[in-house]
């Protein structure tokens, strides 16, 4: 076998394997758990007890619905609610506890099919999935529990009627006992909503209480999808650094002794935020870019809670005078564009890297925004990803030509190493020492021919991670039959992609393995015809291998999101392209049909 078919193979078989071994073998390290802390230590001061509440979930229900769980319309039902309504954003805050618990996202569905219902982010307690965001807070300094708002209490509205972009609403409670609280809510036509809380001491004494906000969710989520290369769970930015902890993590968090039945993890903070992250979601609680706060991760066992708190500093309220907190809650898609415009804005310290970038981050931003600028130049994502591949291919350019140079001058040379082989006869040392220098003379790097391959592999990692991660390529269409280009090609060969009367195999199914699509056989094809600009290897396992190849990784990269496909399938055309024009400008003339079609000569002459 001659050296370039050596290279070929060998660079091939590298980057798949380190594929394989990459997506399934190696998650990402996990964060490592901050040491333990309490709430008084870090947010009160003079050793003062502070107590926060937890998060309720459905313990503050007053009766569950049949089976022990409400429907959501049941629970929505059962309070009194303020509608909430922008050109991104519907759903409502109930009046118990003043929590936003009710909240859909217009512009995004669960499917691709039309009428599909909008994405649903919040739920409220008591239903399945429970999932909402509650202020209060909390007394310090001897002050009663009972005399500060918290997740249960019945709150009034004072002001505003439906909150919109233009219309922030207002909340109201009164103690009985000389303090008033107040709550104004205020969303923009995005996905940030600012709650400001104050407190009006008309007391002869002075008061000390700390505000905090929760986000709260019951269980994991339902479409969790556990995948090594896809952070969801509590998120942690932290004074430039950045903390994932998935949700078995949060559960093996240190027990706090004060409370038996949860764990938690304590973090002192000087600028940052905290929340939950999910596939293409999140939910976060972020306080003035510069405000120091305690970040605390709990789980509650008894009840499944995974909850997120942000508990600020103590403030002492004069006789006469009020106190004010302002935090904000995001809690919407993790669209680029606006979460970076959020992070320039309100300068929210590292935001953009709530998307889960990887560990080829320095790869996966760019890649992402050339295909973001791409796409609103071109209008059609798929064209995007071709043009991408054009634009990878061509600042790769340099190096591709001067490998295929090479290899071309090998392939000149296949006569003159035939001539050493002959004359070395079994001495393999002699033959070595001739052949190296043969390339020497001439000029000639045996292992250029790997770079271009090889280099395709942080570029692949990198593509994959961004076709996978990325909300901008959800259910982003192509043409015809490909209605979304982070989800498989949806066409079956088992089928004859469409043309037979039967539905392709249920995902779930073992024959799922074998119904791979259109642009996964194109895949396999276009890589067997590049394989075939040069001749088979004269060794017979070594060819079986060389021919198999392009149809195993057909199959493998079969269930592959089909945008990922699209790429493979415009980089093994254009590099056929470029290989095949730089050899013929070197002398060299490719016998492709011959190549193709050289097993049946073989046989003839057998005969």
């Amino acid at each position: 076998m001659d050296d370039q078919n050596k290279n070929l193979i060998l660079a091939t078989v590298l980057s798949f394997a380190v594929i394989l071994v990459w997506f399934l073998l190696f998650p990402p390290p996990e964060a490592p758990v901050a040491p333990q802390g309490t709430a008084v230590e870090q947010t009160a001061t003079g050793g003062e007890g502070l107590t926060i509440p937890a998060a309720g979930g459905q313990a503050n229900v007053p009766a569950l619905g049949v089976g022990g769980v409400l429907s959501r319309d049941e629970a929505l039902a059962r309070t009194t609610r303020i509608g909430i309504n922008t050109d991104s954003l519907e759903g409502s805050i109930s009046l118990l506890g003043g929590r936003i618990d009710d909240l859909s996202f217009k512009k995004y569905h669960e499917t691709v099919e039309p009428g599909s219902p909008d994405v649903t982010q919040f739920h409220p307690a008591g239903t399945p999935g429970a999932y909402y965001a509650v202020y209060g807070w909390a007394p310090a300094g001897g002050l009663p529990f009972d005399q500060v708002p918290g997740p249960t209490t019945e709150w009034t509205q004072e002001s505003g009627g439906e909150l919109t972009a233009d219309t922030p609403v207002q909340l109201i409670w009164d103690n009985g006992n000389g303090l008033i609280f107040r709550r104004t809510v205020a969303v923009d036509d995005k996905y940030l909503f600012t709650v400001t809380q104050t407190v009006e001491n008309l007391t002869e004494s002075e008061i000390r209480l700390a505000p905090y906000g929760i986000v709260a969710r019951v269980g994991k989520p339902a479409n969790l999808k556990n995948f090594y290369i896809l952070h969801e769970g509590v998120i942690l930015a932290s004074d430039g650094e950045l903390t994932e902890t998935k949700y078995d993590k949060v559960a093996e968090l240190p027990v706090d002794p004060a409370e038996r039945a949860a764990a938690e993890r304590v973090d002192v903070v000087e600028n940052g935020w905290i929340g939950f992250t999910d596939h293409y979601w999140m939910s976060t609680l972020i306080p003035d870019a510069g405000q120091p706060f305690t970040a605390v991760t709990k789980y509650t066992s008894t009840s499944d809670t995974y909850q997120t708190d942000i508990r600020l500093p103590v403030v002492s309220v004069a006789p006469g005078a009020i106190a004010e907190s302002s935090t904000m809650l995001f809690s919407g898609p993790k669209e680029w564009a606006t979460i970076r415009e959020y992070q320039k804005t309100y300068g929210i310290d590292r935001f953009i890297d709530a998307i889960d970038w990887g560990m080829f981050f320095f790869l996966t931003k760019p890649i992402f925004m050339a295909l973001h600028y791409l796409h609103l130049w071109i209008g059609n994502m798929g064209w995007a990803i071709i043009c991408l591949t054009l634009l990878i291919k061509a600042l790769l350019f340099p190096l591709a030509y001067r490998s295929y140079v090479s290899m071309s001058k090998m392939k000149q040379l296949q006569p003159e190493m035939e001539r050493i082989k002959e004359t070395a006869g079994d001495d393999r040392t002699k033959m070595q020492q001739e052949v190296m220098a043969l390339y020497k003379r001439e000029k000639v790097n045996p292992a250029a021919g790997c770079l271009p391959i090889l280099l395709q592999i942080p570029i692949f990692f990198s593509l994959y991670k961004v076709i996978f991660v990325t909300l901008e390529l959800r259910q982003q269409p192509f043409f015809g039959w490909i209605k979304d280009l982070s989800a498989p090609d949806p066409s079956s060969i088992l089928n004859l992609f469409g043309l037979l009367p039967w539905a392709p195999p249920d995902p779930t199914s073992i024959l799922a393995i074998l119904s791979i699509g259109i642009w996964p056989v194109l895949m396999g094809v276009s890589m067997w015809l590049q394989m075939k600009l040069n001749p088979a290897p004269t060794d017979k396992t070594q060819a079986m291998i060389f021919n198999l190849m392009p149809w195993v990784f057909m199959f493998m990269l079969g269930s592959f999101a089909s945008g990922l496909v699209i790429y493979w399938v415009a980089n093994n055309c254009i590099t056929f392209t470029q290989q095949y024009l730089i050899m013929r400008s070197q002398g060299v003339k490719p016998d492709i049909i011959g190549n193709m079609f050289g097993f049946l000569k073989k046989k003839s002459k057998a005969k």
